[in-house]
């Protein structure tokens, strides 16, 4: 399987988008892959949108998808020189201006636009021999963890295991090794991990801090990279600084500043955000019963 995709994947982008085009009237028309999902995050998340207007995004946010796949895939042979005409990054010169010697850097980065092609950040970055730090959930599958490694890494990155991050962190800095650490923050948190909820695009929305807490324990300049997608097979990373101290911001502030930087980002092109993950399953009223119901039990318990 792993050598027909490489296959495919040598493929110009002109005829890889055909097969984009293709896979899109399968996945959306004959499929309708989690298109109930799809639908309901839409329509709670634009309640002032009407039904054809919704629709409009639903299309465009499934073609975008298919695109995300192969432009994805493309990673497994992609070359640095190739990559750099179809990704461009801008806002580094600030990161310069106030990283201070020896600061690592955590980028934080939501599902929007292709998040898999900030893997080739190193390619642009101004200290070339700082690490590219890519935190990742590992699959189920071996076979698809192996292959999500591999086109992850092919353009220089480095894939962490998310339980490892703390353990490679204190190794790097024991070396004085500059890094930089890519987090996609607005993932849904496990119940026993929620600390924060904050309204999201209309949904009061439970919200992942480990990120942050991260990047204030090792007082890392923390950014935003903001993705655009101005034409099909162009990208634009933009660098925003969020904290140069975070060790010394209220606790959240920075995962406040990120999600309303995100948001806004979705409303001006809501089709490029990953609507078919079922982000909002756990609900706050459902939250507050489960910690009612843990401290009822905890009082039960005392002696």
């Amino acid at each position: 399987m792993e050598f027909i995709l490489t296959l495919i994947s040598r493929l110009p982008f002109k005829v890889l988008y055909v097969i984009s085009d293709m896979v899109y009237v399968l996945v959306y028309y004959l499929i309708g892959y989690r298109k109930n999902i799809v639908r309901k995050n839409l329509t709670a998340s634009f309640p002032e949108k009407g039904e054809k207007e919704l629709r409009e995004i639903e299309r465009k946010f499934y073609h975008w998808l298919c695109d995300y796949f192969v432009e994805t895939l493309k990673l497994l042979t992609i070359t640095p020189e190739e990559m750099k005409k179809h990704l461009e990054f801008r806002g580094l010169e600030q990161l310069v201006a106030v990283k201070k010697e020896g600061q690592g850097v955590s980028s934080f980065l939501g599902h929007y636009c292709n998040w898999e092609w900030l893997s080739a950040a190193g390619l642009y970055w101004p200290w070339p021999d700082d690490v590219m730090g890519l935190i990742y959930h590992p699959l189920r599958s071996d076979f698809a963890d192996e292959l999500m490694i591999k086109m992850r890494s092919s353009l220089g990155g480095l894939c962490i295991n998310k339980h490892h991050i703390l353990r490679e962190l204190v190794t790097l800095r024991k070396k004085k090794q500059g890094y930089q650490f890519g987090y996609i923050f607005d993932q849904s948190p496990k119940w026993d991990s929620i600390h924060l909820w904050l309204d999201f695009l209309n949904h009061k929305t439970p919200v992942f801090t480990g990120a942050e807490r991260i990047a204030r324990k090792v007082n890392d300049l923390v950014v935003f990279v903001r993705m655009e997608r101005p034409e099909r097979g162009k990208y634009i990373a933009n660098y925003h600084i969020i904290s140069t101290n975070p060790n010394e911001e209220e606790e959240f502030a920075i995962t406040k500043r990120c999600f309303a930087i995100l948001e806004n980002e979705i409303r001006k092109n809501p089709e490029f955000y990953l609507w078919t993950h079922n982000r909002w399953k756990r609900t706050y009223e459902e939250y507050v019963e489960r910690m009612e119901e843990k401290q009822h039990n905890s009082q039960k318990d005392m002696p």
